[in-house]
């Protein structure tokens, strides 16, 4: 099936033609209410769409379009456990993780929450015992760094939670990431610590992931320097489902957390991929997230379309994806504590539907999952904005804005939200020519040297965002705006007939890394390989004896 024949794709691509030259200025010119009109809440989360290239009847036109689609059998099919991940045979019940009802939710016939519960707990107990000093490092000392070694899911997430809460850090503890396979990340982390006082977290779920368990075990090899195997217990843990695995490295699998099939790697900070966070904020703020996440879940399968956040925000990117042609979507946060969130969002986005198959196996004829990319303001408006504001590309972009600062000793917070309001407001309205004309007029400029400026200080505007403001980054905000993205994600999945669950894009990278890793070595066989591989395969070699 093809959203592209639906009658309502059919009525949205007319609509295209007669509105793609529409002026935002113009519309907001005539309706004093298009604020009201185009905006709406979850809790304490305001988005402000009304700066988006659309009328009443687009909105109107998109959300006939996902209930042609079935969204709504979606949404029920993914929050009853449904195995909706067909490629893989699962259900895809990250919401379960974060379920603060405890209501039962069904896979496979079994209620999980009990399983889910009880590693909370855990956790709870882990978390507790660390904080408190009854977990104590070889030598007696108190713990006082987490490292937490993975990759993807493993990795961006929980890391960026943690610069996000970084003000609910519990004093005396402090939070490290090594993911890169690169020795660089895991040395100039190591440079810092004690290893007396350092505490390891291992997240693999199948405690086979080469970039992580290559750094696992080099970072066991630095902790052996000062300390005995026997030793290796009380300062690794695992997150992970292979116990065979983790007790040969030298892990006590009671200190082994569990994560299951259901989970997918993006999706895991909910899970206990989120020990880092709650070993560093505590396991109260961690549930704070999850409570922040579930709200957005009742949100999203609660309101109906036209008051529902990720659906709207899903369907303005299906309007610029597939209509407009964009290619890109930027996330700017004016908050560096959000500083990760982009990236975070980059494989939450990409990994889910970047997709060329449909979920019969079908090769698609239209775009899906944008580029997805940012920094945190102001710094952007310093370096890409000028692109977004008059280059030849359409880029819808999202301003993530808190109003208050958790450091107001540093007064900034006024001027880094009248940059965040002024660059929506700039994309929009734009400079017409008239503009520039009497603005360099009364600069001073006249005749040809006006004339040759004028059109460099032309703003096209009409270029769309997305306002997203709450009053203060709090873990339940937080948990509201990653699991708002998460069901954004989601609803494009569905309108464009993909699997947003699997990533086996991932894998064929791996495979060949793989093989290639031993033949990097002096005098190996070299299996066959294009010319370009072979060769830079030959340089290696050459240039590593050197």
């Amino acid at each position: 099936m093809t959203p592209l024949n639906t009658p309502e794709w059919q009525s949205l691509d007319r609509h295209y033609s007669d509105i793609k030259f529409v002026s935002m200025r113009d519309e907001f010119a005539l309706d004093s209410g298009r604020f009201e009109r185009f905006s709406l809440s979850s809790g304490d989360l305001l988005l402000d769409y009304s700066k988006n290239r659309i009328t009443k009847e687009t909105v109107e036109k998109l959300i006939a379009l996902a209930t042609s689609l079935d969204l709504s059998s979606w949404i029920e099919r993914m929050f009853s456990g449904e195995a909706i991940n067909t490629t893989e045979g699962r259900a895809v019940s990250h919401i379960a993780l974060r379920n603060r009802s405890n209501t039962p939710i069904m896979v496979d016939g079994e209620d999980i929450m009990p399983g889910i519960n009880a590693v909370l707990a855990q956790m709870k107990h882990f978390c507790v015992r660390v904080h408190s000093g009854e977990w104590l490092g070889y030598t007696g000392k108190r713990i006082t760094d987490i490292v937490n070694i993975g990759i993807g899911g493993s990795d961006l997430g929980p890391a960026m939670i943690c610069d996000a809460l970084e003000p609910y850090g519990i004093d005396g503890m402090s939070v490290h990431f090594v993911s890169n396979v690169d020795g660089t990340d895991l040395s100039t982390t190591l440079e810092q610590l004690n290893p007396e006082t350092t505490l390891f977290v291992v997240a693999s779920k199948t405690f086979t992931t080469q970039e992580t368990l290559t750094n696992a075990q080099s970072a066991r090899a630095w902790f052996l320097q000062s300390a005995t195997q026997e030793q290796v217990a009380k300062h690794f843990v695992a997150v992970s489902t292979n116990a065979e695995a983790v007790a040969a490295f030298g892990i006590d699998t009671k200190n082994m957390f569990e994560i299951w099939d259901w989970v997918g790697g993006r999706y895991s900070l909910w899970s206990a991929i989120g020990l880092p966070i709650a070993l560093y904020v505590g396991m109260d703020n961690f549930e704070r997230l999850l409570d922040g996440g579930h709200e957005m879940d009742n949100h999203f399968r609660q309101q109906p379309f036209e008051d529902n956040m990720p659906v709207i925000m899903g369907l303005l990117g299906i309007w610029y994806i597939n209509f407009y042609g964009a290619q890109t979507h930027a996330i700017v946060p004016y908050d560096h504590s959000l500083a990760r969130f982009p990236s975070h969002m980059q494989q939450l986005d990409m990994e889910s539907n970047g997709k060329v198959t449909n979920r019969q196996g079908h090769r698609i004829g239209y775009k899906t999952g944008p580029v997805i990319w940012g920094t945190p303001g102001t710094n952007g408006q310093h370096a890409y904005f000028q692109l977004i504001h008059q280059g030849t590309q359409l880029i819808p972009v999202d301003f993530v804005l808190p109003v208050n600062s958790h450091y107001p000793k540093v007064d900034h917070q006024s001027i880094l939200l009248a940059n965040g309001l002024a660059q929506s407001e700039a994309l929009m309205k734009g400079k017409t020519a008239e503009e520039v004309r009497v603005e360099l007029i009364n600069e001073g400029y006249k005749g040809e040297v006006l004339d040759a400026l004028l059109p460099h200080k032309i703003f096209p505007g009409n270029r769309p965002s997305n306002t997203l403001l709450f009053p203060k980054l709090t873990p339940e905000m937080l948990g509201q705006l990653v699991a708002l993205y998460e069901h954004k994600i989601f609803v494009q999945g569905v309108i464009w007939n993909i699997n947003s669950f699997d990533q086996w894009g991932v894998e064929l990278g791996k495979q060949l890394a793989k093989a290639i890793v031993p033949e990097l070595q002096k005098d190996a066989a070299i299996s066959a390989h294009d010319s370009s591989t072979t060769s830079l395969i030959k340089l290696i070699r050459q240039l590593t004896k050197h």
